[in-house]
This record gives structure tokens, C-alpha cells and sequence, in this order.
């Protein structure tokens, strides 16, 4: 089991993070060696299998992913383990998700939901003695960075979606979410509506919270777009722009460092996360969906009460796996 860890309100909150945003690089390498071994409670998960449809008649995404193998004898599992080390692309600046804790000297310091599940397919892909190697990728980079070889995979908040899906493969759904608005608790805006007309909105670039945006604006100034979301917020503290449209489960952890902002109104959809792979490593995401199977069993919840509990409420489960073939 996981050791369980402690909430980290006091370490700095936002100013911290903003200042490590700034500070560090685009891209990061935390090398660890693998030591041994082999707002609401729907947000987690609905507990059923509910699919979540778009206007495209023949793509699903939540039901977009091959079934569970533990096979290691693929390609692309093979090549993970002859060379030793598994290169994940996550977060660094997302409080509760990955983030770092300046007090922790454990993986550079990272910390929080995905990064829990990160150790969780590093250990059980990986052979005695192998290393995971923790990659921070700004929220636009993160096709590019798959496409590219830089990573295994993104364990990163992504969304799967219909668009992503025809550059990158996922896993099946780990989180379920929704795009919000988060803005000043003295804000007039009371959610992702017409409230929006005339106010400035930031969104980040290659996010499912842009999408909507252009989809529909309610009239509100959407030119502002940063390379990651975290960097919204600290335009929003700034005054230069006045709502923040990203996902309600980020969000919750930002209104959590910041008593001036809160979540406006309720999720405008319903969206999933997922691991991201490569193109046409299905062998890989075949081994990553077992590592999901299993994680499900326990060290999700776990997790899941650990860092997400006392901002969007005790009870989240899981989304049900479900699979294109």
C-alpha cells in the first residue's frame, strides 16, 4: 500500500507554484530507480458505464481502448524493459495532481494523483532495478512530446477526446471531470453562460477548456491562451483577465490555495482522463489498462481520499473501464 500523505497548505500555495512555473524549465528529467518488488463525489467517477458521445456517429471516446494484457513480450513493452527506463510525462505545477513539494526529496519532489498512479504502471512494467524518469510537459506540448519519442506516455489530467485520439492512443478513463469557470468569489459570473459577455478569459492552449471556448464564448474575450493552465491563474490573481476555464477537478485544487477565487456554476460536460501513448502501441496500452484493472481494486481510492477528497468531496469512484474490442 501507498504511504499516506499530508496536505500541503501551508508550503507556500499559489505564490510557490507561480514561482516555480516561472522559474522552471519546459522540460524536466527526475530519475528515480525502481527499488524492488514487480466540489462533488461524481466528479471521481460515475460507478457505470456511461459513454460519453460525441457529434462524430462513429467515435466514443470513453469506450476508445483496447482490453487489459499482462503481457510484457510487445514491442513496445519489450523496449521499455531492455533499456531499463520508462520516461513519463507529467505535471509539476498542479496542486493535488503533480506538483512539487519543496519539503519532499522523493521523485525531484513530485507529488499528488497522477503522479501516484505514474508509480503505479512504472513499477509494474518496468524490471528489478529499472528506472522511471519523470518528464514536466507544458499542457501543449503534450501530443507533440508522444509524437515526438520524448515520452513513454502522459499522465497528465488529458483529456480523451475524439481529436486527440487521432494522433495518440489511451488507456481507458482513470477521472471523470468536466470544464468550470473559476473566478473571484466577487466576481458577477456565475458560471460557464452568458455571464461570460465582455469578460476576459483565459484558457490553456490545446486544452479541452479552449475547445469549448471556441465552440461557444458567450461573447466573452477568449484571445488569452498560456502554454500551461496553472499560468491562467496567476493571470487571473494578476487582474489581466477575469475567469479561468479549465477542468472542475483542476480548478478545486487551485480555489484550495486561493481563498479570493472559487468554482462558478457547475461543469459544462463531461469529460475523462486518460494515459496517453504512442500511435499504435497497443501492447503498451494493453499492459497500462491491466495496471488500471488492478489499481482499481484499492490504491485508486486510497489516492483518490489522499489528495482529491477534501476538495471535491468523499465517495469519488472510479469511471467503469470499457474497451473497443
Amino acid at each position: 500500500m501507498r504511504a499516506r500523505r499530508v496536505s500541503l497548505r501551508g508550503w507556500g500555495g499559489v505564490a510557490a507554484m507561480a514561482v516555480a512555473c516561472v522559474l522552471t524549465a519546459l522540460f524536466v528529467l527526475l530519475p528515480v530507480t525502481r527499488g524492488g518488488g514487480s466540489g462533488s463525489p461524481a466528479l471521481g467517477g460515475s460507478g457505470v458505464a456511461d459513454v460519453l458521445r460525441t457529434n462524430a456517429a462513429d467515435c466514443e471516446p470513453e469506450a476508445s481502448s483496447l482490453r487489459p494484457s499482462t503481457s510484457d513480450a510487445g514491442p513496445a513493452v519489450s523496449e521499455i524493459r531492455k533499456r531499463g527506463r520508462l520516461v513519463i510525462g507529467v505535471d509539476q505545477n498542479s496542486y493535488r495532481w503533480g506538483y512539487r513539494d519543496p519539503n519532499n526529496a522523493k521523485d525531484g519532489g513530485l507529488e499528488g494523483f497522477d503522479i501516484d498512479l505514474a508509480r503505479a504502471i512504472a513499477d509494474a512494467i518496468l524490471p528489478e532495478g529499472g528506472t522511471v524518469q519523470y518528464r514536466a510537459i507544458p499542457t501543449n506540448q503534450r501530443i507533440p512530446a508522444l509524437k515526438d519519442g520524448q515520452v513513454d506516455m502522459i499522465v497528465r489530467t488529458m483529456t480523451i477526446t475524439c481529436e486527440r485520439l487521432k494522433e495518440v492512443d489511451f488507456s481507458t478513463a482513470y477521472f471523470k471531470t468536466g470544464v468550470q469557470v473559476l473566478a473571484p468569489r466577487t466576481s458577477p459570473i456565475t458560471g460557464f453562460n452568458g455571464t461570460l459577455a465582455g469578460k476576459r478569459v483565459c484558457s490553456a492552449t490545446g486544452s479541452t477548456a479552449e475547445t469549448e471556448l471556441r465552440k461557444r464564448s458567450y461573447g466573452a474575450d477568449i484571445s488569452v491562451t498560456v502554454p500551461n493552465q496553472l499560468d491562467c491563474l496567476v493571470r487571473l490573481q494578476l487582474g489581466e483577465v477575469d475567469a479561468v476555464v479549465t477542468d472542475s477537478a483542476l480548478a478545486a485544487g487551485q480555489a484550495a490555495q486561493d481563498p479570493t477565487v472559487e468554482l462558478k456554476g457547475k461543469p459544462y460536460n463531461t469529460e475523462y482522463y486518460g494515459v496517453a501513448m504512442k500511435k499504435g502501441a497497443d501492447d503498451l496500452v494493453r499492459r497500462v489498462n491491466q495496471v488500471l484493472v488492478d489499481y482499481r481494486r484499492g490504491d485508486w481510492q486510497e489516492s483518490y481520499d489522499d489528495w482529491l477528497a477534501e476538495d471535491l468531496g468523499k465517495g469519488g469512484q472510479p469511471p467503469v473501464p470499457q474497451y473497443r474490442d
